[in-house]
């Protein structure tokens, strides 16, 4: 049973946020649920983009609650010169700066790293771009679809009919966010030890070239290119593919070692398909049809009753209906519902790390924005008239 907690593993960190949308909040989100203090700083009037992306809860976006919880937000506007000088002051107070402007746009402001490191030396200084803060595409925009092309992922995700757009944002959040997450961890290890800060640059699209150690390895070894459906983790292999089912749904089998790929034939009843090398390139075309075949004689649901307790790594693919109700999930503390000021609650995906056998139970909504404003204001010694003034000149 999960307790009622928060995790408090970074109590003590505190991050400035800067960044929109959802590779900078995704890192931000993860640092919060581990015990981070989170300043989500966003500009007068329009704030995070994502705010007004449908679908919308209570007016705001859906996408925008769901990776914004355990944050504060302060509304300030860093094209004002009085803007820049309130951010400084705050960083003075903070340990981490993450920002994922387009490179460049923070030193305009005058709030580039050295600017700022120059007021706080031991400054964790973390930037998140589509491709780096250097090199000839820095300042090229895109999106996630984009990264996933230039960095070769997208090639080898995909059937030899069409490639796949993948449906979870895997640049932002693999490439680009947990990146992140865990170079701040580690930047903070060197401060904590007495160290200077760190300039830390994340590029979502380097993220994702450093995943293709094996792809890179199969290409510089054998020099073939690692398109659609020639690695044998990609559909190449008959063990390793997705098939259809009866009922016209999809299965997975990942059948890779021997011992799998025997407990799988001998519970469909096929010792004949043991005969021979399963992963023999000659074999494959031949394989693929025969599992075909098999798999398509009975229903989706028939499936996991059929395998269970066999090891044959074969699984259905699920819709988000089915993941939501798993009682794996349920019990690992994967989905919980929060509160909404309506009365209403919105359906949260949780922090994937256990900690002395539970997760963060204890959440706060998404701030509203700029809903700490004049609390962080008075905080720093501003009272109410000079907070109203710099509300009535665009400055917060």
């Amino acid at each position: 049973m999960l307790k009622n907690q928060q995790y408090d593993l970074l109590k003590g960190l505190k991050v400035l946020d800067l960044s929109r949308l959802l590779p900078g909040p995704f890192c931000s989100m993860v640092l919060a649920d581990y015990g981070a203090e989170i300043l989500k700083i966003e500009a007068p009037g329009e704030g995070d983009y994502l705010r007004s992306w449908a679908p919308l809860v209570d007016g705001v976006s859906a996408f925008f609650l769901a990776v914004n919880r355990n944050k504060r937000s302060l509304t300030l506007n860093l094209k004002e010169e009085e803007g820049r000088e309130l951010f400084k002051k705050l960083l003075l107070e903070y340990d981490v700066v993450l920002e994922s402007f387009r490179p460049g746009v923070m030193e305009r402001l005058g709030c580039g790293y050295q600017e700022l490191a120059a007021l706080k030396p031991n400054l964790i200084y973390c930037s998140i771009s589509g491709y780096g803060q250097s090199g000839p595409q820095a300042l090229k925009a895109g999106h996630d679809i984009n990264y996933m092309a230039e960095s070769g992922v997208l090639n080898t995700t995909s059937s030899r009919e069409i490639s796949a757009i993948s449906g979870i944002q895997v640049a932002d959040v693999a490439g680009g966010a947990l990146y992140a997450v865990s170079a701040v961890l580690a930047a903070y290890v060197k401060v904590l030890k007495g160290g200077r800060g760190a300039c830390l640059d994340i590029s979502m699209t380097d993220g994702l070239v450093s995943m293709l150690p094996l792809l890179s390895a199969y290409h510089y070894t054998l020099g073939l290119e690692p398109g659609p459906d020639t690695t044998m983790f990609n559909g190449q292999l008959a063990c390793y593919h997705i098939y259809r089912t009866r009922d016209g749904r999809e299965i997975a089998l990942g059948a890779l070692e021997k011992k799998f790929w025997q407990n799988f034939c001998r519970v469909v009843e096929r010792d004949d398909l043991l005969n021979g090398d399963h992963h023999d390139l000659a074999r494959q075309d031949e394989l693929k049809k025969e599992l075909a075949v098999i798999f398509a004689a009975r229903d989706a649901d028939q499936w996991p009753t059929l395998l269970a307790g066999h090891d044959t790594c074969c699984e259905v693919l699920r819709n988000m209906t089915e993941v939501h109700a798993d009682p794996h999930f349920q019990e690992r503390g994967m989905f919980w519902r929060l509160p909404l000021e309506n009365g209403g609650d919105l359906l949260q995906t949780n922090c994937a790390v256990m900690v002395d056998e539970n997760k963060p139970t204890q959440h706060r909504a998404a701030p509203k924005l700029g809903q700490h404003t004049d609390q962080i204001l008075n905080d720093l010694g501003y009272d109410q008239n000079t907070i109203s003034d710099l509300r009535e000149r665009g400055v917060i």
